[in-house]
């Protein structure tokens, strides 16, 4: 593994144990310049991570708590007139001057803020009244969402999910976990022990040297095929989109660049296909009345769909 990574993870341990594969997950989201959407129950750590993560890396964190009277402005920022000068001022939006952005329970507020997050998310910059800010780069979106207590809850339209570059689940800690996590508390909170380890400037580089990471022509084949395979499976309605290969790639380079090597293979796809594209695929009615899922589609892709020989990966 990464010497640098492997120190990353083993200092945002000390305040999320026992999940060091989403740890890892997010770590190569991040890498990859992508966003992540934790789909989860409360109170299993997202928020905790995310803010163990900004200290680690260094970034600058903010967080936003998703309630239905947020506004798009709150988000993006806003103009105000000034009477002394006579202008309008622009007053930022919590994405600006922000790193890495919680948006805690995005599923609770209105459509339209949470669009308010696309052109943020997609081209790193926010337009108010005709005038474009840039944000701060690096700039990522860890957004949550509770699949229990959905009441007055709004379902993120699809071209959103689609903005994710993956979706993960912390899921509960085993009994070791769960022991080591209550033993931590009882005097103090360990997210206070988590130390910065590498700085902005470091992440920015990091990311340069996952985007340099080689995909041999071998490599994006396969991924064509898996997205090609999945439009055409007879339960599946909407299959990978071409923005999904894209992520494929990327998140295929992070977890390449994150097992130590520089270039990609069959299976660096494989070991992030599920996180990159449950979320993108939509089963048929039909499917969807027999009990079939999309983890069941994504299984037989993997099995079916032949794997690039290493030698030429």
């Amino acid at each position: 593994m990464n010497r640098e990574l492997q120190t990353i993870i083993v200092e945002v341990e000390k305040a999320v144990v026992g999940k060091r594969e989403v740890i890892e997950k997010i770590l190569m989201a991040l890498l990859a310049d992508g966003h992540v959407l934790l789909d989860d129950i409360p109170g299993v750590g997202k928020t905790t991570l995310a803010v163990a993560l900004s200290r680690t890396l260094g970034l600058t964190y903010n967080r936003i708590q998703f309630t239905p009277d947020v506004l798009p402005s709150d988000i993006v920022g806003v103009s105000i007139y000034n009477k002394d000068s006579g202008c309008f001022e622009y007053k930022s939006g919590v994405v600006s001057n922000t790193n890495l952005l919680l948006g805690d329970e995005i599923n609770r507020t209105s459509s339209k803020t949470q669009s308010a997050l696309l052109e943020a998310m997609e081209e790193r910059q926010v337009t108010v009244d005709g005038t474009t800010y840039p944000l701060q780069k690096p700039f990522a979106v860890i957004a949550t969402q509770n699949n229990v207590g959905t009441a007055g809850t709004q379902l993120l339209p699809y071209a959103q999910m689609d903005r994710f570059l993956v979706r993960l689940s912390i899921g509960y800690p085993d009994y070791e976990a769960q022991m080591s996590i209550l033993r931590d508390r009882q005097s103090t909170d360990p997210i206070g022990s988590v130390a910065q380890v590498v700085t902005r400037d470091d992440v920015l580089r990091m990311q340069a040297e996952v985007r340099a990471v080689t995909a041999k022509d071998s490599i994006l084949d396969y991924i064509t095929r898996l997205a090609m395979a999945s439009r055409e499976h007879p339960m599946v309605e909407v299959g990978i989109s071409p923005r999904g290969t894209l992520f494929l790639d990327r998140m295929a380079k992070a977890h390449a660049y994150l097992e130590g090597r520089d270039y990609v293979t069959g299976g660096d796809v494989q070991a992030i296909f599920h996180d990159v594209c449950a979320h993108r695929v939509i089963l048929n009615q039909k499917s969807r009345l027999s009990g079939g899922t999309v983890t069941q589609v994504l299984n037989e892709l993997l099995e079916t769909v032949e794997v690039p020989d290493r030698r030429q990966a």
